[in-house]
């Protein structure tokens, strides 16, 4: 490889500076303008994620994971200033088009080359541990972290000596009612098709109901939590189970988050849309 070739995938030097234009951040404001008023997301602790500096934001995937992700990285920049720069899986930039929206809005390639030169360069990342797995739900797994064994994600936080914001989101699991999903023996003659032709099939889809009998998400107030940033230093020349340690300590952190919402979310008069929509109106 001539000495100034990247690997297929890494970043760029202008790839790690990337910010949206400001046309972009109008267009996207505005599509999400109709959902956002739908959802009517509640927020909490924003201000745990610093203005600046390198952090790592660390939280659960919620199914088809694009109901409420963008609402929650809007907020960020509006509060914050951050641009948060997104690990995607792999397989999003296998989808012609829609992998270029995702990188017009920061989303790169999850490997961890590109994970350590975002935090190198001072920016905030985020990454579900959880991946595409956590996104393609299976009945029963509502709210479910899906972590596995993965460690990753510790390990270069200690590296970088970047703190680690745990986050939890809630809503957007009650936005569909899972009908089938591959676990369904119905499905296993479709499996070994994908299988045999290299298709990943954890990362297929559930088949939903949302809205009425349709596959329109029904708008359910959407509810994110920030938790207090965990100082990676600590962990700084730890071995394999100090590593563990620490992912451990997050993903507890995450599952805390994620409990306190659904108890904020079980006491919320106006959860469901029409409750919301009364008191707009004035009416009790």
């Amino acid at each position: 490889m001539a000495a100034t070739e990247r690997p297929p995938g890494q970043l760029s030097d202008a790839q790690l500076r990337y910010r949206p234009s400001e046309a972009d951040r109008r267009l996207i404001a505005a599509a999400l303008a109709p959902w956002r008023a739908l959802t009517d997301p509640r927020f909490y602790n924003l201000d745990r994620i610093s203005a600046e500096g390198a952090v790592l934001l660390v939280g659960n995937h919620t199914v088809f994971g694009m109901l409420d992700m963008p609402l929650m990285l809007g907020e960020i920049h509006r509060v914050t200033g951050r641009f948060v720069r997104g690990m995607a899986d792999h397989a999003h930039f296998a989808v012609p088009v829609w992998r270029d929206v995702l990188v017009r809005q920061g989303g790169v390639r999850g490997t961890r080359d590109n994970c350590r030169a975002l935090l190198a360069a001072g920016e905030a990342v985020l990454v579900y541990p959880g991946g595409g797995r956590e996104v393609a739900k299976r009945k029963g797994e509502k709210y479910q972290l899906l972590w596995k064994e993965r460690v990753g994600f510790a390990r270069l936080a200690i590296e970088a000596g970047c703190p680690i914001v745990p986050f939890g989101a809630v809503g957007a699991e009650e936005s569909y009612d899972i009908l089938l999903d591959a676990d369904s023996p119905v499905l296993a003659p479709i499996r070994g098709l994908v299988e045999r032709a290299g298709g990943r099939w954890e990362l297929i889809p559930p088949l939903v109901r949302g809205l009425g009998p349709t596959p329109l998400p029904r708008p359910e107030r959407f509810y994110f939590a920030f938790g207090e940033p965990i100082d990676t230093r600590a962990w700084a020349g730890q071995d394999e189970d100090g590593v563990r340690a620490l992912r451990n300590e997050v993903r507890q952190a995450v599952q805390e988050r994620i409990a306190f919402l659904l108890a904020e979310r079980d006491a919320d008069p106006d959860r469901d849309p029409l409750s919301r929509a009364r008191r707009r109106s004035g009416k009790t």
